[in-house]
């Protein structure tokens, strides 16, 4: 015969294995675009390389993942789950299950979001040999970040990504 402390401490239990599963997931799809990151498809594969000069460059956030998808269907089987675990009767456990779905997704959205947000710079540069001048946006590498400064002589890879790269 289960006592009520059972019945509770095991909903509990379930819901923080599941929020800190949530939690490294999450982490583990955060990516950085920086210049030195590089995907299993562009290894091997030549990239034009333009000489160019940095006219600019500004800082930008951005998000390089699904905007929240993956985090709100998380969130909301979560929610549900942890919903349906309230109330005495099979209508009260459907009812909350609803209203822990939507919870869920909306807080797991927001998570992954958050999670997902990154810091970067803008660099609107100059091609040399067309005079042709376009931005691009990249993540930075590493924990201090590096800004070209205006006027630096760089290079524009084209490969599945523009990046600006040292000379």
């Amino acid at each position: 015969m289960s006592t009520v402390s059972d019945r509770t401490s095991r909903p509990q239990a379930a819901m923080a294995a599941a929020f800190g599963a949530l939690a490294m997931f999450l982490a583990g799809c955060a990516s950085s675009l920086g210049s030195g990151t590089y995907g299993r498809g562009e290894v091997g594969v030549p990239a034009r390389i333009e000489p160019a000069v940095v006219l600019g460059s500004r800082a930008v956030t951005y998000s390089p993942g699904g905007e929240g998808v993956i985090g709100g269907a998380t969130g909301a089987v979560i929610g549900g789950i942890a919903g349906s675990q309230i109330g005495g009767g099979s209508d009260e456990r459907a009812i909350a299950g609803v209203v822990g779905a939507v919870a869920g997704a909306i807080v797991g959205q927001s998570i992954d979001r958050a999670a997902n947000t990154r810091q970067g710079v803008a660099y609107t540069v100059r091609l040399e040999r067309t005079g042709e001048t376009f931005e691009v946006v990249q993540g930075f590498d590493g924990p201090q970040p590096f800004v070209f400064p205006n006027g630096a002589a760089v290079n524009v890879s084209y490969g599945d990504r523009v990046r600006v790269v040292s000379r």
